[in-house]
């Protein structure tokens, strides 16, 4: 097994950073060194772990089984060299974070790195089916996630909960309304996010749920897209509350058909809940959330 510690902290490097150059980075080590590290893996195994693919390496059906291994040694791998070098700060580190929404996330970042202004993050924002499979195959450290799945090796800690609200335009006459119907919105164009979104998936259930057809809609990647349609009058959208900081030219309005709200949650890999910097960001997140409630 030592003979092929490095190469398994290799491919879950690759795997973890999407690259063979990002792993050669992480490693300190040659990219044609980490490429070195998962031939000599896969030779021992017969088949081939990783795979080309669009968006970088992707696993084959061998390397799927192989990774969940692999990544746990690389996780305690970073536990033992905390142990050693007894890190008494936070001077450095890195974090990789997804989100189904930027704002909490965002917020969280922002004073984390007022008080550790040397930790790097690496922050993507994807729709809610993507965030939870990058947790799942353990891609990113933390995620921020509206209602995520309940079941998994990972911890979820609850930082809000918002419910979907109507962005309108503030000069559009359904503004004056205290709260607006689903049968109401659609009076205009119906602005949602992609497919594979939370939001998506609750409005378009609620639509069928009152037999309510959508006649006019247009899909939007992210909510400052979504942000700029509205406020170029191209429809209403639906979002949870208070997902931006600048609100101008914006109006939220309740949804009488919505009223259910949905947990915000931090999700933690169980076994990289105790490293360090991973602890130290959940309870800076848990702290601020209970001094703004």
């Amino acid at each position: 097994m030592d003979r092929y510690h490095r190469s398994f902290l290799a491919f879950a490097q690759i795997v973890r950073e999407g690259s063979f150059s990002g792993a050669a980075r992480a490693m300190g080590i040659s990219q044609s060194a980490v490429t070195q590290h998962v031939h000599k893996l896969e030779r021992e195994i017969g088949e081939k772990l990783l795979r080309r693919g669009r968006g970088g390496p992707e696993l084959t059906a061998a390397g799927r089984a192989l990774h969940a291994l692999a990544d746990q040694l690389l996780v305690l791998d970073q536990r033992i060299a905390e142990k050693i070098e007894r890190q008494r700060d936070l001077a450095a580190g890195r974090l990789e974070i997804v989100a189904n929404a930027p704002l909490p996330a965002l917020r969280l970042i922002g004073a984390f790195s007022t008080a550790f202004p040397e930790v790097q993050f690496d922050f993507t924002l994807r729709d809610w089916t993507s965030a939870m499979r990058l947790v799942r195959e353990r891609r990113v450290d933390i995620g921020v996630i509206t209602n995520p799945e309940g079941a998994g090796d990972w911890n979820t800690h609850v930082l809000e909960r918002p419910r979907y609200v109507a962005y309108l335009q503030r000069g559009d006459p359904l503004a004056d309304e205290p709260g607006l119907a689903l049968a109401r919105i659609l009076e205009r164009r119906l602005l949602l996010p992609e497919p594979g979104s939370l939001t998506r998936r609750v409005v378009c259930a609620k639509l069928a749920e009152l037999g309510l057809d959508v006649a006019r809609s247009m899909t939007v990647s992210s909510f400052p897209l979504m942000k700029e349609a509205v406020l170029h009058g191209v429809g209403v959208g639906i979002f949870l509350e208070d997902s931006t900081v600048s609100s101008e030219g914006l109006i939220m309005r309740p949804i009488t058909d919505l009223t259910a709200r949905f947990e915000t949650a931090l999700v933690v890999p169980r076994d990289r809940a105790d490293l360090r910097l991973i602890e130290t960001f959940v309870h800076m997140a848990l702290d601020n959330c209970d001094r703004q409630t």
